[in-house]
């Protein structure tokens, strides 16, 4: 596979919709921005707005359907939400039905997409200031786990929050919130450094989404806000259906990174 192609949006979007990449996204297109997905019928989609509105460190907006439409007109108008991404989940009535690789029998006329921005966006800058990305090396995916902080409510949506986390050397915490603060619409700064009981994670090596991570000695675990949150949300909603990505698997947007940083 040529590498150079890795670093196209297009390109990637068209391996996913050939199946030809169905792995986690976390160091692809350096340079853009990745989303989050969250799909629901149109009937709950102005409560999920809302939702997201007044909890924008976990669910930071970057892209909004019309109402059936599956092309995300702001943020990579040619792409189509139904087939490109990775892998998606299907819950229903807030119990996870199925993982699939496409949605196109599932996506109706009143289905609204939302794209939440993802903290793989700002993984490059991090490897940019030589801040170790353990998923990355390890090969597998960001550990991801529910919290005891709660979502602010909006209308029917309510519920736990979620956090992705990424051990790293004491020394380098301090650069690691300079360098993620500059990217608020992708979750920006840390939520949380060291001590996971103290918002309510008991096991690091059981995350809730994603795959566990070595964590060395020396090493501090730092927590940032995830778009998986939505994910709990539905669990704990259980609306009727809610369609999302799979951990991991995000939809990589026309986007620049350079677009949404703060100088």
């Amino acid at each position: 596979m040529d590498t150079t192609a890795l670093q196209s949006p297009n390109a990637i979007r068209e391996l996913i919709r050939h199946g030809d990449w169905q792995k986690p996204t976390s160091g692809l297109a350096n340079g853009f921005i990745q989303a989050n997905l969250a799909v629901l019928p149109k009937e709950m989609a102005f409560e999920f707005l809302l939702f997201c509105q007044r909890n924008p460190k976990f669910c930071p907006l970057i892209d909004v359907t019309e109402a059936g439409s599956f092309a995300p007109a702001l943020s990579a108008p040619t792409a189509d939400l139904r087939t490109d991404l990775p892998k998606y989940r299907v819950f229903r009535n807030g119990i996870l039905t199925e993982e699939r690789n496409q949605i196109n029998d599932l996506w109706t006329d009143d289905m609204v997409g939302f794209l939440i921005g993802c903290s793989f966006t700002f993984e490059e800058a991090l490897s940019n200031n030589a801040i170790p990305i353990r998923h990355n090396e390890e090969h597998c995916n960001v550990p991801m786990y529910k919290t005891s902080i709660p979502a602010v409510k909006a209308g029917r949506f309510e519920g736990p929050t979620v956090v992705s986390m990424r051990p790293m050397p004491e020394k380098d915490v301090i650069r690691a919130i300079q360098v993620t603060s500059r990217f608020p619409s992708v979750h920006g700064a840390p939520v949380h450094i060291g001590n996971p009981e103290g918002i309510g994670i008991h096991n690091l090596s059981q995350p809730d989404f994603g795959d566990r991570v070595t964590i060395k000695e020396g090493e501090v675990p730092v927590f940032w806000a995830c778009g998986v949150t939505p994910q709990a949300i539905a669990m704990h909603v259980k609306p009727e259906i809610m369609i999302t990505h799979a951990p991991g698997h995000m939809f990589i947007t026309d986007l620049k990174t350079e677009e949404i940083s703060v100088i």
